[in-house]
């Protein structure tokens, strides 16, 4: 593969339909996107492993959504991974890139070896859809489940938004000849059903449960998703993190027979929105004697982007809700 291609499709994500099953998808790349992200930070292994999996699930995720703005992704956990949050932002105009987020934090005090997906314990899979000033965030929730976050996902769509999807991910850390770094593909197909059930049938124990698609989809519906689920089995690592197999390649050898049919591919790219002015907004909040508290002794209060790294200085006087008192000042 020439590496002219090779650029073409890393950092990108490729909408495409299947025809024949009535079943919409997306094949997302990433290979810069993801040192960005986690270069930010010096994670253990398995946190590494965590939040590329999130990265990757937020970048198919977001652009499934006609986003004006912002989707978030956020795992909460009782392990000693407690918290993963990603950000996808809509590209602010046609052809421009989509930026992309993450971070996450751990008990470093608790062991974090094992299977990385064990180290969250029992909580949350929550998406967050925010379109922006004069809008109501909208915020979906379900448990953790199924040893993995990507059928955490699965198990999202299917019960707050009555749509079969299935995720097919790879990633890890890959040693080239001119590079070594981070690289992730992955493939989400979505079920576009006609009708859905309105609540999750119930168990022998007459408890709610978790729908699944088989919940969802009957006859034919039903038969195409199996058939376009079987054809996705069989799909290989390296074929889904590249570089030497285009998305479109890799389309026509999977799914051939279901006529597929792709979009234009949405760019990404790594981005954080902090800035000065956002930190004083989210300080604004605070009294002049929770200032006071956070003031260092050389008479400032600093602040760090957890994303991102970046380290912000402020004078006192221009944070919280009351003027904040200094000593010496004459004002």
């Amino acid at each position: 593969m020439t590496l002219g291609s090779r650029i073409a499709w890393d950092d990108t994500v490729l909408p495409f339909q299947l025809d024949r099953s009535d079943i919409r998808g997306r094949v997302a790349r990433l290979d810069g996107v993801l040192d960005c992200v986690l270069e930010q930070h010096d994670y253990p292994p398995a946190i590494e492993a965590l939040v590329a999996e999130m990265t990757l699930l937020t970048a198919l995720i977001g652009q499934t959504i006609d986003l004006r703005w912002k989707l978030s992704l956020q795992v909460r956990g009782d392990g000693p991974a407690r918290l993963i949050a990603t950000d996808y932002f809509g590209p602010t105009e046609d052809g421009k890139p989509a930026r992309i987020r993450a971070f996450a934090s751990y008990d470093e005090n608790r062991p974090l070896d094992g299977k990385p997906f064990d180290l969250i314990g029992k909580g949350y899979f929550a998406v967050l859809i925010d379109q922006g000033q004069g809008t109501t965030p909208y915020q979906g929730i379900t448990p953790i489940s199924g040893g993995s976050l990507a059928h955490c996902a699965e198990t999202y769509f299917a019960q707050s938004e009555q749509l079969p999807s299935r995720f097919s991910l790879s990633f890890g850390h890959s040693t080239e000849a001119d590079r070594s770094g981070w690289r992730a593909g992955g493939i989400m197909l979505q079920a576009m059903p006609k009708a859905s059930p309105a609540v999750a049938p119930k168990n022998d124990d007459a408890e709610p449960r978790l729908l699944s698609a088989d919940d969802i989809l009957e006859g034919e519906e039903s038969e195409n998703w199996s058939r376009a689920n079987i054809l996705l089995d069989t799909v290989e690592d390296l074929e889904l993190v590249g570089p030497h197999v285009q998305p479109t390649e890799l389309l026509v050898r999977l799914f051939n027979e279901e006529a597929p049919r792709v979009f234009d591919a949405q760019p990404v790219e790594f981005g954080c929105t902090c800035s000065p002015d956002k930190v004083r907004q989210s300080m604004s909040i605070y009294s002049a004697k929770d200032i006071r508290h956070m003031t260092t002794d050389e008479g400032t209060v600093t602040a760090d982007c957890q994303f991102c790294g970046a380290h912000y200085v402020f004078d006192p006087r221009t944070l919280g809700f009351e003027a904040v008192e200094v000593p010496g000042d004459d004002a």
